[in-house]
């Protein structure tokens, strides 16, 4: 049954939601879900992670809301400040460490632009996407600051540092302040080599054209929300190699997981016995100890996948 989202309680709510949701799916080959850890990070950490981030969501949300009464300006959304509140929040609740910055970074703007749509009208993707295209193209070098205090907190697999702008450096704070570089241009330095940053240059086309338009077709094939979200991985992942993988251990091995994934879709996915099995598989193929082939960066793009259809109204 669809349900219309009224207020940024409810917005917050679907986007914790589809981080439980992302978390839990089973069996998510070479990820922690709910059957499997890393040794460090449990399951419970992200579960954690997604309940410290409700304040978070709420706010960019209430902001979304006021610049659409006309009581805020675009510009002064806070993008950046709610990332940066948000990492904190994340990692105070929880200590497996970073569980959730590329969620972070892709749910935040999803939270101010589904305000900003909910009092314009109803809440369906293709004016969430409008909208979310506005808040992107509207952050300022203040944002870049505040996401770079975030994103040096954790020390993400090699998201920081692009040629002029290494977020390990201070002078890069100094850099984006004296020259005013806004978000996307930071972003689209790393838009090559980092699926989230291309997701925010390109208006989130993975999300938009490749995940969410699958994910609902499993839905309507009566699949299961777990059985459509594992799918829906394997479809992200068999078309766009992961780029946490691409940067570890470069973009051959990357691609070949890609190629592992796609034969499991091919398979079937977790729907049929044979590609239930190849999908198991990959999972133990994918634990390496020091998690080089862990598909972070795909579960992150499946996490906004759901936060969109859970805004659009479905429940589980």
């Amino acid at each position: 049954m669809q349900t219309a989202v009224k207020d940024e309680d409810e917005i917050a709510s679907c986007l914790q939601l589809a981080m439980l949701l992302e978390a839990s799916a089973f069996p998510k080959p070479g990820n922690v879900h709910r059957t499997k850890d890393f040794l460090e990070t449990r399951f419970e950490h992200f579960l954690a992670s997604a309940v410290a981030l409700g304040p978070t969501y709420r706010l960019a949300a209430r902001n979304g809301i006021m610049i659409s009464r006309g009581t805020m300006d675009l510009s002064d959304a806070k993008l950046g400040k709610a990332v940066r509140t948000g990492t904190e929040n994340m990692m105070r609740w929880q200590t497996g460490g970073n569980t959730s910055l590329g969620t972070i970074l892709l749910l935040t703007p999803i939270a101010i632009s589904a305000g900003l749509t909910i009092t314009n009208g109803e809440l369906h993707a293709k004016r969430l996407r409008t909208h979310l295209k506005k808040v992107l193209d509207s952050s300022t070098y203040r944002d870049s600051v505040e996401v770079y205090r975030a994103i040096s907190a954790v020390s993400p697999g090699g998201i920081g540092s692009s040629g002029r702008f290494d977020v390990m450096s201070p002078e890069s704070i100094d850099r984006i302040r004296r020259d005013r570089i806004g978000l996307l241009q930071i972003f689209e330095m790393a838009a090559q080599r980092d699926s989230v940053a291309s997701e925010w240059i390109t208006g989130y086309k993975i999300t938009f054209e490749i995940g969410y338009p699958y994910f609902t077709g499993c839905l309507e094939a009566s699949l299961d929300i777990n059985a459509g979200t594992v799918n829906t991985f394997l479809k992200i992942l068999s078309s766009v190699p992961d780029t946490l993988i691409a940067r570890k251990v470069g973009i051959m091995k990357a691609r070949y997981v890609s190629t592992r994934a796609r034969q499991c879709l091919e398979a079937g996915g977790v729907t049929t016995h044979e590609g239930r099995s190849l999908v198991n598989r990959l999972d133990r193929d994918l634990r390496t100890p020091n998690h080089e082939l862990n598909p972070g960066t795909t579960a992150d793009l499946v996490s906004a996948v759901l936060a969109i259809t859970l805004l659009g109204g479905l429940r589980p």
